[in-house]
């Protein structure tokens, strides 16, 4: 994992215990004032969002905990790799796209990040430039030929 990504993990994770997590408690606190709770909906969907809310903060935890920071001076850019960005052509319609390699927790499809679990980055991995990767998609057989690996 990158630098910047275990510090998105930690910058969720205050949000969540120091905003979320007490306004979920408000709203338990203000839906338990209504009366009796066996018939309260508002105090119900309060419970479970804090059930949700403090799941979410348990897997963060765990995430931050077991991350390990990758020196980004290591890699090397001869081969397509974790945290290499790859520039490809879609080989069926010539259309060009750019992929980084990162981690599950990273991935961010809207900024071009994928996990290097999906089909196209197991593909891709230990490509060079001029090589195509063939990859099986839900879709069929995609074909990308690598362009160009850079950090």
């Amino acid at each position: 994992m990158t630098a910047e990504g275990l510090q998105k993990l930690k910058d969720e994770l205050q949000f969540l215990e120091g905003t979320e997590r007490p306004r979920v408690i408000a709203a338990i606190a203000e839906a338990r004032d209504k009366g009796d709770l066996s018939e309260n909906a508002e105090y119900d969907a309060a419970k479970e969002e804090q059930g949700h809310l403090e799941s979410r903060i348990a897997r963060l935890k765990a995430k931050i905990m077991e991350a390990r920071i990758i020196d980004e001076s290591t890699i090397k850019t001869d081969e397509v790799q974790i945290l290499t960005k790859v520039r490809v052509r879609v080989k069926n319609t010539g259309a060009e796209k750019t992929y980084q390699l990162v981690t599950e927790g990273e991935a961010n499809i809207r900024e071009g990040k994928i996990a290097v679990t999906t089909p196209i980055a197991k593909g891709l991995l230990g490509k060079k430039v001029g090589e195509t990767a063939q990859v099986q998609v839900p879709a069929g057989i995609m074909e990308f030929e690598i362009l160009e690996i850079s950090i």
